[in-house]
């Protein structure tokens, strides 16, 4: 069986890349992974394997953390389209351009990536605030969606990991916890941050894209198709306004019949800028309200669902009470948004419920095996970085790939005499590595949805510099290993 629970993963993968159909690519793998928990299970019939599917993702929906995070999707469809249609998007970008904060390419990314780095409380919300505020600039500029799918992506998960005064702090010290070592859990972790070399390659080069306004690979072609789409978009605009001015000037004593207003038009930057204040600001207070006064103890889970849904809630008082919406125009608009991210969603609990039947299967487990018991001691290290990079891949969650593997890597620690915060660096690294490069990983696609890309574009175009960070991150961990060990 151990050879066997790799074949979902890979299964899907390859559907993925073959037919660019995810959602029937992860269903697929879901029901081969039951398939094979069935035929390892004797008193169950492999012909109960569509029920077992269905099984699996009621239960996966049933949890409540997956429950918020599916539900916080859902709201992010709302608010987007609250923000969008009241013109608040349109509003802040050219507000914003007003005052100077981004009058070139080079500013764009840089405030995108500033955004970021700032919100380092929690993936989600990063990706997220990054991803509503730099829509509507990267349009203005050319700038592909894929481009700030990329940014948004590879900026937040490196930070969360390098700060770790959030949620994945709290999570890793949790693990370290179940250990006793010569060391505290609190200094290992902070130790692991200068060794984390996939973050900090990572951000490196999201840095290198945005100062040179330089991009390579798939992420170049989406970029000249953006332009192209960019001038066309100009000419019909300019051809129109030319016709309309011919028109006036041979019939002036005729009056012009105005079309309805856009509602994508700008409007008022409050429609867009207090929401996304009040959803940054009380995801802060709800961090501290769930964690007891403690922000490192907070539910993210909890606190960006909350957050999402008061964004909303001000959303929706904003637009009625400046009477730019009737009410019923505006709960009309939230469920159409809800509408357009279905897909995205349903894409979220799939890979949510993959991961949760392939953690029965023992795919984890087996790949983290990989990491051979004759390996000499310097490439001990290197390997927990690869096999990091594998599971998460196969598995779609870096979370999950840390709880398997620091279990088994802090053993070595103290078998082998490796250095602690070198061994849980390489084990970090690989998990966000695995989840940049993975089409079935839940954050590779709530990524797509705050920048408003398509799923697999977003893996396409971002897939070479993961490879590169993750390339030079093999490098520089064999050779801090053959120096430190």
């Amino acid at each position: 069986m151990d050879w066997l629970s790799i074949i979902p993963p890979i299964l899907a993968i390859v559907i993925v890349f073959w037919k660019k159909e995810v959602i029937a690519a992860l269903f697929i793998a879901l029901l081969s992974s039951e398939i094979l928990l069935l035929i390892n299970d004797p008193h169950s019939s492999i012909w109960l394997s569509p029920i077992a599917t269905i099984e699996r993702v009621v239960d996966v929906a049933g949890s409540g953390g997956n429950t918020r995070i599916l539900l916080f999707s859902i709201l992010v469809g709302a608010l987007l389209a609250l923000i969008r249609d009241s013109g608040g998007v349109s509003a802040t970008v050219t507000r914003i351009m007003e005052l100077g904060i981004a009058k070139t390419r080079q500013h764009v990314g840089g405030l995108t990536m500033f955004t970021g780095v700032a919100v380092f409380v929690e993936s989600n919300l990063s990706v997220l605030t990054s991803g509503i505020l730099a829509r509507g600039l990267y349009d203005k500029f050319a700038m592909s969606r894929a481009r700030l799918a990329y940014v948004i992506d590879s900026t937040s998960a490196p930070i969360c990991i390098l700060i770790l005064l959030n949620g994945w702090g709290a999570f890793i010290l949790g693990l370290l916890d179940n250990f006793t070592l010569s060391e505290s859990s609190v200094s290992i972790l902070w130790g692991s941050v200068w060794f984390n070399f996939y973050a900090i390659f990572t951000l490196i080069i999201v840095a290198y894209t945005v100062i040179t306004d330089k991009v390579h690979g798939p992420m170049l072609a989406e970029e000249r198709l953006a332009q192209a789409k960019f001038d066309e978009l100009n000419t019909q605009t300019n051809s129109a306004n030319e016709s309309s001015e011919n028109t006036l000037q041979n019939s002036p004593e005729q009056t012009p019949q105005h079309s309805p207003v856009s509602p994508n038009k700008p409007s008022k930057a409050r429609y867009m800028l207090l929401p996304l204040a009040t959803m940054v600001l009380s995801m802060l207070g709800f961090m501290w309200f769930t964690g007891n006064g403690d922000l490192t103890q907070g539910s993210g889970s909890k606190s960006v669902l909350y957050a999402t849904f008061l964004a909303c809630t001000v959303a929706y008082f904003l637009l009625v009470f400046y009477r730019h919406f009737t009410h019923q125009q505006t709960i009309t608009i939230a469920f159409k948004g809800m509408g357009e991210i279905l897909p995205l969603v349903t894409i979220v609990l799939l890979s949510i419920s993959l991961g949760a039947s392939l953690k029965l299967l023992g795919t984890g487990i087996f790949v983290a095996g990989l990491v051979g018991d004759y390996l000499p001691l310097f490439l001990v290290v290197p390997m927990l970085f690869i096999a990091g990079g594998i599971m998460s891949f196969t598995t779609g969650t870096s979370w999950g790939t840390f709880a398997i593997l620091i279990p088994i890597g802090i053993p070595l620690v103290q078998t082998l005499g490796l250095p602690p915060s070198l061994v849980v660096a390489a084990i970090l690294s690989g998990g966000i590595f695995g989840d940049h490069c993975s089409p079935i990983s839940d954050t590779t696609a709530v990524s797509s949805i705050a920048a408003g890309c398509d799923l697999l574009t977003h893996v396409k175009t971002q897939l070479p510099y993961a490879l590169v960070a993750g390339g030079l991150s093999i490098i520089a961990f064999t050779i801090t290993s053959a120096i430190l060990i």
